[in-house]
């Protein structure tokens, strides 16, 4: 089923919308999910809450992309989760992540740093911008999908050891060009 057709289902109030979103990006929702929690139950348990949450913000919202809002809901509680379990000193799953990035994206602190939470975004888009259609993706299916370095080793034909070398020398291209930007790190 289409996309619009989907969202249309969601503006009726059809309970079939949520049967077409899981059809169509339940796999999807599943993986991201798993990948930040490690954890099967909690991220079925997610992507559930992803429905119940598109169901209540559809309508008054129309996505122009279903499947990246759908990805974002799933992606926002699971991180919800993550933080939750990881104040309970629980939680694995995104640590790898974040441990990663933080030499080279600041974290916003405070409701005033948000306006320059927004430059840094700005400042990442131009970034990816510069790379190639393949390092874009690698980039955004580790740091976005946070997908296992050992599994995108896998599909571009290099060794885990590789990617990780790929990977590094990518973060420490995007912390020069922020620093470029002026963007404090």
């Amino acid at each position: 089923m289409e996309d619009g057709a989907i969202v249309e289902l969601y503006w009726q109030r059809n309970e079939r919308a949520i049967t077409a979103s899981d059809e169509k990006y339940g796999g999807l929702c599943r993986s991201l999910s798993q990948n930040i929690l490690d954890s099967v139950q909690d991220a079925e348990e997610c992507v559930n809450d992803t429905w119940h949450r598109a169901w209540n913000t559809m309508p008054p919202q129309r996505p122009g992309s279903l499947r990246a809002y759908l990805a974002r809901i799933v992606r926002n509680l699971s991180i919800d989760r993550w933080r939750a379990k990881r104040s309970q000193k629980r939680g694995e799953g995104m640590e790898a992540l974040v441990l990663e990035l933080e030499d080279c994206v600041p974290a916003v602190q405070s409701a005033e740093a948000e306006f320059e939470a927004k430059e840094t975004a700005a400042a990442i888009d131009r970034w990816l911008d510069t790379l190639s259609q393949e390092d874009r993706v690698v980039f955004v299916r580790r740091y976005w999908y946070g997908e296992r370095v050992d599994k995108l080793a896998g599909q571009c034909g290099c060794t885990p050891k590789q990617m990780a070398g790929r990977l590094f020398r990518m973060r420490g291209s995007l912390r020069r060009a922020l620093e470029r930007e002026g963007v404090s790190l």
